[in-house]
């Protein structure tokens, strides 16, 4: 049972990015900021913004840079990430944003797996950087720092050129973007998104929203990650909207570039809504700007959601999405707000979905649990260089299979229950992780908490929960489990705590299960 967006299909112009987001210029928004860095005020305008793309451009053509060759994006957010991002798209070249944690042997492969010829970061990630490049065979000069380093190409020679750029060669089915996926099952994976790609994806979800010029956004989610890189970068320009960008999560500095930059809108993940909810320090700081909060990434419990919108006074939406799907698939409609928190919204314009039982294939409906699979436009080409992955996820009918386990009710409203891999199986019953794990965080005294199944000494799969408390609390184990004994059935009871500093989470949020795993078995 196929089941289409309620919404009506939008019109996708046959343009690269590039185009799309430049290419009508910006009008009487030209002056306006574009992005502004949170930590030191600096900003860009549009018209600034749009000449620094074409001087970039040009100066990495001048550089040898053609189409379809990959440079390597290794920084935190900043104006000039979105300038050299941008300005990569406009000579034609392909962008693999690459994680801000990353070791010096997990940037390598990624480097060597997507063939980047050229490698921009900055000053503290340096040490990093050129032993990543070496160990992938890249020459020195191959490293581009944004700030200035004695030695080294920076931003600032880029800037510097009087070169001619490029004519723009590419079209929307060339790649764009070769985004890595999180890793959580495994070596990460490049995701080919094309130019159609990105351009469906920031026309699909904006009928959803009411980002305009007026809107001032946050962006502290990483722009290496899709998220960040679609809903914030990308839908930040075409909608002229102001960005704020910071570098990393700092809950003071959070707070402190909110209020000062009177943000209305703000974009993170359920770690940082846990903050919203329990820090301290919220209290301290006057949000009464905040608008809108949307949370991505990973699943938001409902309680904690409305806990952040009693607290802040403002709206709280979250939607769905993964790498593969450019990001967005399935969104809250701002423009009618009251819908469950628990679910994830509705299919957006374009996206056709259905419900498969993982174990016996059978297509299910309303109501009913199955694996969430996605076509449309903003769904990739495949896996780069790895075609049995791609076979795996990309079926001949054009379906991505999520590996999520969703419900949709009558009005196509779509809530994610699990992940198909996740499950634990107790004598026979399927316990979702993420149940267990909401009902945790509804505990006044556990700050973080997550979910997964380890063995018991008869060999049975059994729940097993890890606790941050709150700080200042004190809990013990049979505490926790009493709290999730009382508010679930039995079989789903947590039969094992251990007490954490920190639940290791990915850039993006979600629960690294296998660091979880890998505690059990070392």
């Amino acid at each position: 049972m196929i089941l289409r967006s309620p919404y009506p299909d939008v019109e996708i112009p046959e343009v690269p990015l590039p185009e799309f987001l430049f290419g009508a210029g910006f009008g009487d928004r030209g002056d306006a900021a574009a992005f502004i860095d949170g930590a030191t005020g600096s900003s860009v305008t549009f018209d600034e913004l749009t000449g620094m793309v074409t001087r970039i451009a040009a100066a990495l053509h001048e550089r040898g840079l053609r189409r379809g060759d990959v440079v390597a994006l290794f920084a935190p957010n900043s104006p000039a990430w979105v300038a050299v991002f941008q300005g990569v798209l406009r000579a034609n070249g392909i962008v693999t944003s690459a994680n801000s944690l990353y070791s010096p042997a997990e940037l390598a492969h990624q480097l060597t797996d997507s063939g980047a010829t050229m490698l921009v970061t900055v000053s503290p990630f340096l040490d990093r950087a050129t032993a990543a490049a070496a160990q992938a065979g890249l020459p020195d000069d191959a490293v581009v720092t944004l700030d200035p380093v004695d030695g080294r190409t920076s931003l600032v020679d880029l800037l510097g050129s009087s070169a001619t750029p490029p004519e723009l060669e590419v079209g929307p089915g060339d790649t764009a973007v070769l985004p890595y996926s999180s890793g959580t099952t495994g070596l990460a994976k490049g995701v080919v998104l094309t130019h159609r790609n990105l351009v469906a994806n920031l026309l699909q979800f904006t009928p959803l929203g009411t980002t305009d010029e007026t809107t001032r956004i946050l962006a502290v989610l990483p722009f290496f990650h899709i998220y960040g890189m679609t809903v914030m970068m990308n839908h930040g320009l075409h909608r002229r909207a102001t960005v704020v960008t910071m570098p990393r999560f700092d809950m003071a500095e959070f707070l402190r570039v909110v209020a000062e930059y009177r943000l209305n809108r703000l974009y993170i993940a359920p770690p940082v809504a846990v903050a919203l909810a329990k820090h301290p320090l919220v209290d301290e700081h006057d949000l009464s700007c905040v608008d809108v909060i949307f949370s991505g990434a990973a699943p938001l419990d409902a309680e904690l959601g409305h806990a952040v919108a009693r607290r802040l006074g403002c709206v709280v939406l979250q939607g769905y999405g993964m790498t593969e799907l450019s990001p967005v698939s399935h969104s809250m409609d701002e423009r009618h707000p009251d819908d469950d928190l628990n679910g994830v919204g509705y299919a957006i314009p374009n996206v056709e979905s259905k419900l498969v039982d993982p174990e016996t294939g059978r297509e299910v409906g309303p109501g009913e649990r199955g694996e969430l699979w996605v076509r449309g436009p903003n769904v990739m080409s495949g896996y780069l260089n790895n075609p049995s992955a791609t076979a795996a996820t990309l079926d001949a009918d054009g379906f991505l299979h999520t590996g999520d386990v969703a419900t949709v009710d009558e009005r196509g409203f779509f809530r994610i229950v699990d992940r198909v891999k996740e499950l634990i199986k107790y004598k026979g019953y399927q316990v979702p992780p993420a149940e267990l794990e909401a009902v945790l965080l509804t505990h006044p005294g556990i700050a973080d908490a997550a979910v997964i199944g380890v063995s018991d000494a008869e060999g049975e799969e059994v729940p097993k929960a890890f606790v941050v408390v709150q700080e200042g609390v004190t809990l013990t184990a049979d505490d926790v489990m009493a709290f999730v004994a009382e508010r679930l059935a039995p079989y789903k009871k947590v039969r094992v705590v251990e007490f954490l500093d920190a639940i290791p989470k990915s850039a993006s949020g979600k629960i690294l299960r296998k660091d979880l795993r890998a505690r059990e078995n070392a």
